[in-house]
This record gives structure tokens, sequence and C-alpha cells, in this order.
């Protein structure tokens, strides 16, 4: 069951109404950590609220938001080692030299970068990230000296100008078309991309130079880059022919429950945080679930923010040197001209799989945090009336996620097996970082 624009709309202004994961009583002045978890729940309700907000669109502002709140963290004289000189060209923060009131900084600085990540969003989202603003301001301010109210939402809004200055020279700050370039040439070999979709503005393939952005941890975009596909071929008895008729097969095939795992897992942008946003879920439900304090949540965060988009650069930068056709394209050329598979083929080249990548990526970075045998329940999507999943491990759920394209039809075999080898080389980069003192 996916979720209408009609409960997407819902969803942003219960993000101010109801309870959110971490407690926010209305009777006390919540936690810096609830004000974290607070201000994420209406981030993963703006993300399926903002046209221009595809998956990697998405990674790249939960980057940035995440160490937007991880450095004000970091500067107010916590055990956490700021990631200057870590993450490329960001330079020396603002520090503080007075004293700040942690909560009132955070509040203020979620405030700044969160508004200007979605700047572009709707007028519910508009009225939704303004009340949160100021009814988060109010909480925050409670019992806390004017004066140091006042330092404190000012190094807190110095510390997001310093994070949203640094994020204009990525590559990927304008998205303009809805990330859809207006005009592009497209492969002329039989096994190059072609459109999948009757839908003008998909005609040409979505964020063709993203591959180009300016990493955050990895060093450099192609720094985990892979072999090329099976070598095309309309031959029956090719390797290449052998993987477009699994996913025929497969499709045609499915059980139920694994049309359950294609549609867990499709997160399809405005109508779902999308795979960056469910992962970020799963990362915020554990971290309730522990009651992790304050230097735990903006780490974890962070780092996953981190991990998922450099694995969105890893992916994009594959997939455009490659090319690739979808399994629709090719399935309906040579096998069943009336196929249809499981879910919508995205608009842009097949290999490899983004799910994978950003998955495995994320399933790195989180067992770093949490060991190898952390098993957990993802309610991801129980608001859209589909049950939680459990799982064993954070790889375990990487693994569903990146076969469920298989299942969905959207990708070939080769893909998503080294879509999940690519991201965990990226996911290690953001594992690798260096937080604490």
């Amino acid at each position: 069951m996916r979720r209408t624009r009609r409960q997407v709309v819902a969803g942003l202004a219960a993000v101010l109404g109801a309870a959110p994961l971490a407690t926010w009583a209305d009777d006390a002045r919540p936690t810096p950590q609830a004000v974290v978890q607070r201000w994420y729940r209406l981030i993963l309700e703006l993300v399926r609220h903002t046209p221009t907000y595809s998956p990697p669109v998405a990674s790249r502002a939960l980057a940035y938001i995440g160490i937007t709140a991880y450095e004000v963290v970091a500067s107010t004289g916590t055990a956490l080692r700021s990631l200057t000189g870590q993450v490329h060209d960001l330079i020396p923060l603002p520090q503080s030299a007075i004293a700040v009131d942690r909560g009132v900084a955070l509040h203020a600085a979620m405030a700044v970068v969160v508004q200007a990540m979605f700047g572009n969003t709707g007028p519910t989202g508009q009225r939704a990230m303004q009340a949160m603003t100021d009814k988060g301001a109010l909480r925050q301010a409670t019992g806390v000296a004017p004066d140091l109210v006042a330092q404190s939402v000012a190094h807190g809004r110095s510390v997001a100008a310093h994070i949203l200055a640094w994020s204009q020279s990525d590559g990927g700050a304008v998205v303009e078309n809805m990330g859809f370039p207006l005009s592009y040439a497209l492969g002329n070999t039989p096994a190059a991309w072609v459109p999948t979709s009757r839908v003008a503005q998909q005609q040409f393939p979505l964020l063709p130079l993203w591959g180009r952005n300016r990493p955050f941890a990895m060093p450099a975009g192609d720094a985990c880059g892979l072999p090329p596909p099976p070598d095309y071929s309309e031959d029956p008895s090719s390797a290449f022919f052998a993987e477009a008729r699994e996913v025929y097969d497969t499709v045609k095939g499915l059980t139920d429950d694994q049309k359950r795992i294609a549609r867990f897992w499709s997160d399809d942008a405005m109508l779902s945080p999308t795979p960056p946003g469910h992962w970020m879920h799963i990362a915020l439900r554990a971290l309730d679930d522990e009651g992790a304090d304050l230097v735990q949540h903006v780490d974890v965060l962070a780092r996953l923010g981190i991990a998922v988009a450099d694995a969105f650069i890893a992916c994009w930068a594959s997939k455009y040197t490659y090319d690739l056709l979808r399994p629709v394209t090719y399935i309906r050329r040579f096998i069943d001209p009336k196929f249809e598979p499981l879910l919508n083929t995205p608009p842009f080249p097949e290999y490899p799989s983004g799910h994978s990548t950003q998955s495995a990526a994320a399933a790195v970075v989180l067992t770093a945090i949490w060991g190898e045998h952390f098993a957990f329940d993802d309610d991801t999507h129980v608001d859209e009336g589909m049950p939680a999943r459990s799982f064993a491990s954070f790889h375990a759920a990487a693994d569903e996620a990146a076969l469920s394209r298989l299942y969905g039809g959207i990708h070939f075999r080769a893909a998503i097996e080294r879509g999940l080898a690519q991201g965990r080389c990226v996911g290690a980069f953001a594992a690798g970082l260096q937080t604490r003192i």
C-alpha cells in the first residue's frame, strides 16, 4: 500500500502534534537528543513532500544536516572530534569561547540548516518547519537565562551558516527541473540506457552529473569503482541473457512474501522518505530504543548521512560510466514484449543498484557502531499499512533491500551483488572517521 499525497501532507501536520520517537513532554524541556529526534522526524516527512528530493538529493541533505548537528555538539566541549580535516574541504568551524546551552544551540542550528535544505518544499512543509522552529525555540529557552539563550542561538546559527556555505561548492547545491537535464545525448549502442517512462520529463536520465559531486569521506567519486557489467549479448546462451531471464522468471513466479519485500524496500520518491531516509529511520529507532545520549545520536546520524551520500555519488559515477539498459527494455525486446515488472522502473541507468550500494554502506556504519549481531525490527512503513520486518543484523537488512530490486524486476543480478560490494567499500570510509577524542 503506497502513501497518497494526502497522507503525506497529513504526516507533516502530525509531526507537530504527535509524540516523537524520543520523549517530548508538554510539561518538560526536551533533552537535546529529543530535539534531534524531533527534527529528524520532520525531515523524513519533508523528504516525502519536496519535489526535487530524489534519493541522491535526499542523501546529500541528510549528510549536511547530520554534520551540522554533530559539529554543534563537538564545538561545545564534548568528547567528539570535529570532522574538519576528515571530510573534504571542511575548514575549521566556529568554536564557542563562552558558555553555550547545547539544546538551544542545536535547535537553532537545525532550524537554519533544515529550512535552507528544504527551501523549495510546499506551503504545508514551510508551515511545519516554521512551527517546529518557533515551538522548539520556546521550549528550549525554558528556564535558561536570556543572555545564555542569545549567545547559544548565535553559536548554533554560526555553525549552520558555516556548513551551508561549505555545501554550496559540492556540485549538488542546485537541482533544476527535478534533476532531469533539459538536453542530453543518449547512448547509441544496443546496451545503452533508454527511457522506460512515458513521462515527458523522464526522457533524459536523472542527475547524470551527480557522480562528479564532491564526496564526503571517500577519497574520490570513483574510489569505489566497479568492474564492467557482464558483456551485453543478445545470444540466448550468453551470461547477459541468463541474467535477464532470471529477472523475467523471478517476476513471473513471485511469492506473496517476495512481493511484500519488493514493496517494503521500494521507497519511492514523493511517497516515502526514500532509501536513505529509510535507513535513517532504522537508526533513529535503534538510538531511541537504547536510550542513546546526545553524543551517540549525532555521531551515528552524521556518519550514516555521510555514508549514504557518498554511496549515491559512487553509484551514480558508475551508472553513467557504464550506461546500461534496464531489464524491462531488454526483456521486452528479446523475451516477452508484454513484460511488466512489479515496481516502476526508475529513470536512470541500471548498473549498479542504488538500493544495494547505499544499503550496504549504511549497514557497514551501523554494524561498526552496534555490532554484527544487532537484531532489530524495521517499522519504517507501518503507517502505510506495511507490517514491520525483523532482521538479525544490519547486513541482513541490506541484503534483503538489495534482493528486493530483483523481485521488483528492475535490476539484474550483477547490479545487485556488485552494488553491495561497492556499498561496503563506501561505508568503510564513513565508519573509519575519527569521531571521539
